[in-house]
């Protein structure tokens, strides 16, 4: 995996990290928030042992990459695009997982010239979605932080810097505990050995320059997305477990009953974190849609 700075046509940064030969077939990963461009490392060589390249890249304010304040989700068109002139691409496809999710289904929605295929896992859904209970069957710490972001964005800045400096001194043993009530028992059982390693070395990495990408993303989560999911009109998949207490089982469902055409896999048995053991199938099936066109 190699590190690489490059630039948009607004002059920001963006830090992007490259598993495998760019000109193999492209992935671009969103990864959640706060998160990094570091990759899983088993995600990695499944992308390359499928002759692809798989892309991470930090967020705006995360890591080595130039905060842009005020963005909301659908910007993230501009950094894939910016990506995709770096690589030489005009054709690939993407993924995102949690908060990186509405940024997959951005790309999906306003990049369909560039983006074959888009998937998300455990992603958020809009906080004004009609008949969505946002809340319902999430965690207390998750909560409190939409809700600020939402309803006070100064208190929202204060406790993300808070615990932002927090997570810059954390062991994978502190991480539980500050996650304590948004573990499912599926998803405490996963964090351990690799994943928690990788875990700490991400958001450490994204959260090393400061706060800013997180408060950023919170703000962008709970005002206009940019795009309707209604509008989507390439293929999209859609991952979401019934143990999930970071982002409800109901934000995947309402999803599902959005977005047009979606290949939907809602389970009783996955979490949050568990999804994880189904990015070879995402993989499978993103560049089965990209090598068919």
């Amino acid at each position: 995996m190699t590190t690489q700075v490059i630039e948009t046509h607004a002059g920001r940064r963006l830090c992007i990290e490259v598993a495998g030969d760019p000109d193999g077939d492209v992935i671009v990963f969103h990864n959640g928030s706060p998160n990094s461009r570091l990759l899983y490392p088993p995600d990695a060589d499944d992308a390359v042992g499928r002759g692809a390249c798989l892309v991470g890249y930090d967020r705006p304010g995360y890591g080595g990459s130039t905060r842009r304040a005020g963005r909301s989700v659908a910007a993230a068109v501009d950094d894939l695009r910016a990506i995709a002139a770096a690589l030489g691409v005009d054709r690939l496809v993407t993924w995102g997982i949690s908060g990186g999710g509405p940024h997959a289904l951005a790309c999906a929605a306003l990049a369909p010239d560039l983006v074959a295929a888009a998937a998300a896992l455990a992603s958020v859904a809009p906080y004004d979605a009609p008949g969505l209970e946002f809340f319902e069957g999430m965690g207390e710490r998750n909560i409190e932080d939409f809700r600020f972001a939402a309803d006070d964005p100064d208190a929202a800045a204060v406790k993300t810097a808070a615990v932002a400096e927090a997570m810059l001194q954390a062991t994978a043993e502190d991480l539980l505990g500050q996650w304590a009530t948004i573990l499912s028992p599926a998803d405490a059982a996963a964090v351990s050995g690799e994943l928690a390693a990788y875990m700490i070395d991400s958001l450490q990495t994204g959260l090393g320059p400061g706060p800013g990408g997180w408060i950023d993303d919170g703000a962008a989560f709970v005002h206009p997305w940019g795009f309707d999911p209604a509008d989507i009109a390439i293929p999209v998949q859609l991952w979401h477990g019934r143990q999930d207490r970071f982002v409800p089982f109901g934000h995947g469902r309402w999803l599902a009953g959005r977005i047009p055409g979606v290949d939907a896999h809602l389970n009783d048995t996955d979490g949050h974190l568990t999804l994880l053991r189904r990015v070879p199938d995402v993989h499978a099936w993103l560049l089965a849609q990209l090598r068919q066109t």
